[in-house]
Formats: structure tokens, sequence, C-alpha cells
């Protein structure tokens, strides 16, 4: 069992470690004043969009006294709420759900998902090269956050593959792929690992751009179904989808949904 309070994750089970250390709370109208709704995200701008809208919403208020925004940059942070089940919903990537067998273990399920994309190395004055002698000498941008692919995994990925050590590259560090654009555009790297995203072309130039991989599997918002609690679901859904269509860059807004309240809406009916 878990208290959750303003600022961090605290643990009344002692057998359970402790990752997370950073939340947003926000009170609902609601009676239910001692439940809950726990929810995970890997931004703080984002815990703070999610924030906003689910606690206004009325039937989150039905069930939910306070709606509590945990978020965290690291895998680590992660490993508490998918590897226990803490949160009742979760924006994560597929391969970390299926890592920890956290749909079928605690019934997530998931409720809207973004586009794909590909990861792409971004240069400011040259077009990159995927070999190891051109990677030696440049100061590149990696993202601080080891579950990111296109920032983290697939960069690194391709130095093993290239036989590069890892200690032999001048790598900077960002906590968000806008910061790994301010140094691009600074001059402080020459070149960054993230996705491409709409009014790059302002400040970067599309000629400049290499991809690492494939097309990767976009983010997932999950909702734990351990009841059939279809009226959260859908009210969930359609603050999400919201969030998604107010949001500014593209990418964000194309979106999946992968339930549909429509037709479980006219069951309940029936």
């Amino acid at each position: 069992m878990f208290y959750l309070g303003n600022t961090s994750l605290k643990r009344v089970d002692e057998s359970i470690p402790v990752f997370l250390e950073i939340s947003k709370t926000c009170k609902t109208k609601g009676k239910a004043f001692d439940n809950n709704l726990i929810i995970y995200v890997p931004s703080e701008a984002v815990a703070k969009q999610v924030s906003n809208k689910l606690c206004k919403d009325n039937v989150v208020a039905k069930q939910y006294g306070n709606v509590i925004v945990h978020w965290g940059y690291k895998l680590g942070d992660s490993v508490e709420f998918l590897g226990k089940g803490v949160a009742d919903l979760i924006l994560a990537k597929e391969n970390i759900m299926q890592a920890f067998m956290a749909e079928s273990t605690y019934n997530y399920q998931a409720v809207l998902g973004y586009s794909n994309y590909t990861a792409f190395f971004i240069s400011l004055k040259d077009k990159p090269k995927l070999n190891k002698l051109y990677f030696l000498d440049k100061k590149i941008g990696l993202l601080d956050y080891p579950t990111s692919r296109s920032g983290h995994i697939l960069p690194k990925s391709l130095f093993k593959n290239l036989k590069i050590n890892i200690d032999n590259l001048d790598i900077t560090y960002a906590n968000s792929h806008e910061g790994l654009r301010e140094l691009l555009a600074s001059g402080k790297v020459d070149l960054i690992a993230s996705y491409w995203k709409q009014g790059d072309e302002e400040q970067f130039s599309k000629n400049y751009i290499m991809p690492i991989s494939d097309p990767i599997s976009g983010s997932k918002w999950y909702l734990k179904m351990d009841v059939e609690n279809t009226d959260l679901l859908c009210a969930v859904q359609k603050k999400l989808l919201e969030l998604a269509q107010e949001n500014e860059a593209t990418y964000f807004n194309h979106v999946k949904l992968f339930k549909s309240c429509q037709n479980i809406m006219s069951k309940k009916a029936l």
C-alpha cells in the first residue's frame, strides 16, 4: 500500500523501493477524498497538462478526490510504476510495457497512442555519415533518458555496432528533445539524435539529417482496467484526445484511439 504526497512517492510497504521524487497533485470536485488517480509520465510538461485536464473532469471527480501525476526521465523512475502496477494511467513505450509484462500482469489496456516516427542524426552544417571516423571528432548531443529510442538507445546502439567506445566520444546530454535542439542551434554540439518535427526547418536544414533506423512505434497511454471501469476509460480517452488536439506539434496531433467509446456506450445502453 502506498501513500502519495505532493513531492514524492513514499512507501508504506518497506519491501518496495522508492525511485521517483517528483509529482504534481491536484484536487477534483469530488468527495472521494481518499481515492487517488495515480498517473506516470516521462516529462514534467506532460504531467502538468494531463493533471489540469483530468482534475476538471466530472467522471474522474465521481471516483477520485485527487489526481497525482508523477514524472521521471530515467528508466529507474519507471520501475516502481510498471514493475509494481502502481499507476492507474501511464504513458510508456510498448517495448517497455512488454518488458515488464505489465499488460498481462496488471491488465493495462492501450487507450490512445501517438504515431510512428523515425530517429535521425541532425547536424548543423553537414550531412551526418554513419561511420566510425565521422563521429570521433564530433560533439554529439544525446538525451539523458535511457528509455528514449531516438535520443539515446538507437544512437548508442549504432556506436556499439560501429565498435566505437562511448568513452572516446564527446557527448553532451540534455533533459529533453527541445534541449537538444537548443544545444545544436547554439553550436554547442555538432549534431544531435532526435526525431524531425514540424518547425525544425526554421532553424535546421533537412539536407543535414540522416536516419538512424527504420520507423519507431510511438508511445501509448495505458489505463489499468482491473475492473470494467468503462466510464473512466472513455473520460480519460476524451481528455487525452483534447490534449493531443491542442498541442501545436504535428506529431502529437496525430493519435490513434485503441478503444471505441461510442461502441462501449452503445453496448452499455442495450
